[in-house]
């Protein structure tokens, strides 16, 4: 069996540079989308169920897409061509998502169904679109670098996450007092600041993804079976696709079903972040409810900023993980940080000031930073190098489902225990982060050689 052979800082560089692009996608949907679906109508108390668009798409698209990466060969390689695709979708999708106005007649702009329709439509198909980028990302850096190397590929690939959500988050506040763009618009209409860092990051993206696809090259099928201990594929029985995922479902690793339950308690924390701050901060902090109120959008490019800062602070802190990982092991570390989040989600309840709010982030940065790398570190080490792709995609259904419960029930939740108050959602989060701190001790990795 051959060996990997270890790749040199910049070429680990150019294999996750794309993912800062991504994020820019990912920054902008989870500061804006709950601004944006208020603007068309939407009520506090249903947008975690317009929220659900994002990850039940997720749950479909990225174990097809994870399934048949491991599966296609072209000139471009298995995992670059959906790269391609991705960003060409994505691209079109950020441009779409702060003008859907416009595929609404005048007279139903105001119609309860607007918001679920065209704003939810938009958002499930940027997220589809990102998706389908997304995880052959993940499944390229495992497949590129050998296990030594997992921690430090994952952890690069926080990094360029940190600096892409970074200015993500800041492009709306950038394009108003930078650039002069306005910050408000009238009923129904997105404010300029806004559909213009959806287009500069439409942009960046593309590009960052296009560097990753023509500086990268991958290993061929013969090649990735010289790596593998598996010279012959385990399984040789014959199924359609939908059978094989089936399968594989099915005979998950158990670290995979161990690491769900740390993922479920930590995505529907950060679920309720995303989907409440804005509306969260405009009540508990500006007392302006109202989404067409100046307090609001100043609410909402508040929550921006501090988005920023939580990604800045993931960024530095993913560069720290590697030592950390490497003195105290990578379960401890992963349990650390996700308490230090907890008590940064907890603690905004307690602040009536933004800017000492900018403490908080910084626990939900470490925490973030961790959440991004420490259960893909865990992970690959665990996986058969021919299934890759699939079990990577797999893996999303313990980030999207606990969405999907989050956005079934915490809308409920919102109306009849919180009363409205949506800043009760970002306390619980916080509870569950320590929840998902817990339930770390419980993984039992066992490793696969490779």
């Amino acid at each position: 069996m051959k060996k990997k052979p270890l790749l040199s800082f910049w070429q680990i560089w150019n294999l996750t540079f794309g993912f800062m692009g991504i994020q820019f996608g990912f920054a902008l949907q989870n500061a804006n989308s709950s601004r944006i679906l208020q603007t068309y109508g939407a009520d506090v108390e249903h947008l975690s169920l317009f929220w659900l668009a994002a990850p039940l798409t997720g749950m479909i698209i990225q174990p097809i897409v994870g399934h048949y990466s491991d599966r296609t060969w072209c000139p471009l390689g298995r995992r670059r061509p959906f790269f391609l695709v991705g960003a060409i979708l994505t691209t079109i999708a950020l441009a779409l998502m702060p003008n859907a106005g416009i595929f609404l007649s005048p007279e139903t702009t105001h119609a309860i169904l607007s918001p679920v329709l065209i704003g939810a439509g938009m958002l499930m198909l940027m997220d589809a679109s990102i998706n389908i980028t997304m995880e052959p990302f993940r499944a390229l850096v495992a497949d590129k670098l050998p296990s030594e190397q997992h921690t430090i590929g994952f952890s690069l690939q926080t990094f360029l996450i940190g600096v892409g959500a970074v200015v993500g988050s800041l492009l709306p506040t950038i394009m108003h007092r930078g650039f002069g763009f306005e910050n408000v618009a009238g009923v129904g209409e997105v404010a300029n600041n806004v559909k213009y860092a959806f287009y500069a990051g439409a942009a960046i993206l593309f590009v960052s993804v296009m560097w990753t696809i023509f500086k990268t090259t991958e290993y061929t099928p013969k090649q990735m079976t010289e790596f593998s201990k598996h010279k012959e594929p385990v399984e040789k029985v014959k199924r359609s696709g939908f059978m094989e995922i089936m399968h594989d479902i099915a005979h998950m690793p158990r670290t995979m079903w161990q690491l769900g339950l740390c993922q479920f308690f930590a995505w529907f924390a950060l679920f309720s972040m995303w989907v409440y701050s804005t509306p969260a901060l405009a009540e508990h902090v500006y007392h302006s409810p109202d989404p067409t109120s100046v307090g609001y959008a100043t609410a909402g490019d508040k929550v921006g900023e501090l988005f920023s800062i939580y990604n800045f602070v993931a960024m530095l802190f993913a560069l720290l993980l590697i030592p950390i990982a490497g003195k105290i092991g990578k379960k401890l570390t992963h349990a650390v940080c996700l308490s230090i989040g907890g008590i940064g989600m907890m603690s905004l309840y307690l602040l009536s000031d933004p800017n000492l709010m900018i403490f908080s982030m910084i626990g939900i940065g470490i925490a973030w930073a961790s959440i991004l790398a420490m259960p893909y570190a865990i992970l690959s080490e665990c996986l058969p190098p021919e299934k890759m792709g699939t079990y990577m995609g797999l893996f999303n259904f313990f980030i999207t489902f606990p969405q999907i419960v989050n956005g079934i029930v915490h809308g409920w939740v919102v109306r009849n225990v919180y009363e409205g108050h949506t800043m009760f959602a970002l306390l619980a989060g916080g509870i569950f982060l320590f929840f998902a701190a817990a339930s770390v001790f419980m993984v039992r990795p066992k490793k696969v050689i490779n």
